[in-house]
Protein backbone atom coordinates (compact mmCIF):
# COMPACT_ATOMS: atom_id res chain seq x y z
CA UNK A 1 0.00 0.00 0.00
CA UNK A 2 1.48 3.40 -1.02
CA UNK A 3 0.97 6.68 1.17
CA UNK A 4 -2.07 7.65 -0.83
CA UNK A 5 -3.97 4.77 -1.00
CA UNK A 6 -7.23 5.79 1.45
CA UNK A 7 -9.93 2.90 2.98
CA UNK A 8 -12.84 4.18 3.78
CA UNK A 9 -15.23 2.11 5.65
CA UNK A 10 -18.84 2.66 7.07
CA UNK A 11 -22.16 0.98 8.16
CA UNK A 12 -25.16 1.37 5.56
CA UNK A 13 -27.93 2.14 8.01
CA UNK A 14 -31.47 2.98 6.74
CA UNK A 15 -31.40 6.90 6.74
CA UNK A 16 -28.46 6.61 3.48
CA UNK A 17 -30.99 4.10 2.15
CA UNK A 18 -33.79 4.30 -0.80
CA UNK A 19 -37.35 2.68 -0.24
CA UNK A 20 -35.58 -0.01 -2.09
CA UNK A 21 -32.62 -0.48 0.75
CA UNK A 22 -30.62 0.34 -0.76
CA UNK A 23 -27.72 3.05 -0.38
CA UNK A 24 -28.80 6.40 -2.38
CA UNK A 25 -26.10 7.45 -4.88
CA UNK A 26 -25.15 10.67 -3.30
CA UNK A 27 -24.55 8.89 -0.17
CA UNK A 28 -22.21 6.53 -2.60
CA UNK A 29 -20.31 9.79 -4.09
CA UNK A 30 -20.21 11.44 -0.67
CA UNK A 31 -17.94 8.16 0.43
CA UNK A 32 -16.01 8.32 -3.12
CA UNK A 33 -15.15 11.55 -2.69
CA UNK A 34 -14.26 11.56 1.04
CA UNK A 35 -11.62 9.10 0.22
CA UNK A 36 -10.35 10.42 -3.01
CA UNK A 37 -9.83 14.16 -1.12
CA UNK A 38 -8.09 12.02 1.67
CA UNK A 39 -5.83 10.12 -0.86
CA UNK A 40 -4.67 13.34 -2.88
CA UNK A 41 -3.90 15.00 0.49
CA UNK A 42 -1.79 12.92 2.14
CA UNK A 43 -0.35 12.38 -1.57
CA UNK A 44 0.33 16.03 -2.32
CA UNK A 45 0.35 17.48 1.48
CA UNK A 46 -1.43 20.55 0.26
CA UNK A 47 -5.33 21.41 0.45
CA UNK A 48 -7.11 20.03 -2.38
CA UNK A 49 -10.64 20.25 -3.38
CA UNK A 50 -13.00 18.15 -5.95
CA UNK A 51 -12.50 19.93 -9.31
CA UNK A 52 -14.70 16.92 -11.11
CA UNK A 53 -15.65 13.31 -11.36
CA UNK A 54 -14.61 12.30 -14.37
CA UNK A 55 -16.46 9.00 -15.03
CA UNK A 56 -18.80 7.01 -12.41
CA UNK A 57 -20.09 3.66 -12.63
CA UNK A 58 -22.27 2.16 -10.38
CA UNK A 59 -22.82 -1.52 -11.19
CA UNK A 60 -24.55 -3.14 -8.24
CA UNK A 61 -26.64 -1.80 -4.96
CA UNK A 62 -25.28 -1.55 -1.72
CA UNK A 63 -27.92 -2.65 0.92
CA UNK A 64 -28.57 -1.79 3.90
CA UNK A 65 -26.74 -3.15 6.94
CA UNK A 66 -23.88 -4.00 4.68
CA UNK A 67 -20.40 -2.69 4.99
CA UNK A 68 -19.58 -0.01 2.49
CA UNK A 69 -15.83 0.26 1.76
CA UNK A 70 -14.13 2.54 -0.37
CA UNK A 71 -10.47 1.83 -2.05
CA UNK A 72 -8.76 4.94 -3.25
CA UNK A 73 -5.58 5.43 -5.30
CA UNK A 74 -3.55 8.24 -6.67
CA UNK A 75 -2.59 7.39 -10.30
CA UNK A 76 -1.80 10.44 -12.01
CA UNK A 77 -0.77 13.96 -11.17
CA UNK A 78 -0.42 17.32 -13.01
CA UNK A 79 0.81 20.73 -12.19
CA UNK A 80 -1.98 21.30 -10.04
CA UNK A 81 -4.17 18.52 -10.25
CA UNK A 82 -4.47 15.09 -8.94
CA UNK A 83 -6.46 11.52 -10.60
CA UNK A 84 -7.98 9.79 -8.00
CA UNK A 85 -9.82 6.45 -8.75
CA UNK A 86 -11.70 5.14 -6.25
CA UNK A 87 -13.78 1.29 -6.26
CA UNK A 88 -16.47 0.93 -3.42
CA UNK A 89 -17.14 -2.17 -2.29
CA UNK A 90 -20.16 -3.82 -0.53
CA UNK A 91 -19.85 -6.29 2.36
CA UNK A 92 -22.51 -8.42 4.33
CA UNK A 93 -20.25 -9.33 7.76
CA UNK A 94 -22.44 -12.33 7.84
CA UNK A 95 -21.50 -13.99 4.95
CA UNK A 96 -18.58 -12.56 4.19
CA UNK A 97 -19.60 -11.71 0.09
CA UNK A 98 -18.28 -8.93 -1.23
CA UNK A 99 -18.75 -7.13 -4.20
CA UNK A 100 -17.52 -4.77 -6.64
CA UNK A 101 -20.23 -2.01 -6.36
CA UNK A 102 -18.99 1.68 -8.20
CA UNK A 103 -15.73 3.01 -9.08
CA UNK A 104 -14.90 6.42 -9.90
CA UNK A 105 -12.49 8.93 -10.95
CA UNK A 106 -11.94 11.94 -8.98
CA UNK A 107 -10.09 15.02 -10.25
CA UNK A 108 -8.64 16.96 -7.27
CA UNK A 109 -6.73 20.58 -7.56
CA UNK A 110 -4.10 22.00 -4.86
CA UNK A 111 -5.77 25.58 -3.84
CA UNK A 112 -4.52 28.34 -1.97
CA UNK A 113 -6.13 29.69 1.32
CA UNK A 114 -8.56 31.86 -0.47
CA UNK A 115 -9.48 28.52 -2.94
CA UNK A 116 -7.86 29.30 -5.66
CA UNK A 117 -5.84 26.71 -8.34
CA UNK A 118 -2.01 26.72 -7.18
CA UNK A 119 1.04 24.41 -8.73
CA UNK A 120 2.33 22.44 -6.67
CA UNK A 121 5.41 23.59 -4.60
CA UNK A 122 8.01 20.80 -6.75
CA UNK A 123 6.65 21.89 -9.81
CA UNK A 124 7.03 25.72 -9.46
CA UNK A 125 10.62 24.77 -8.56
CA UNK A 126 10.77 23.69 -11.94
CA UNK A 127 10.19 27.04 -13.64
Amino acid sequence: MSRSDVVVAEMVFPDQTNHYGTLFGGDALRLMDKAAFIAASRYSRTAVVTASLDKTDFREPVRHGDLAEVVSRVVSRGRSSILVETELFSENLLTGERRLCSVGRFVMVAVDDAGHPIVFADESDKQ
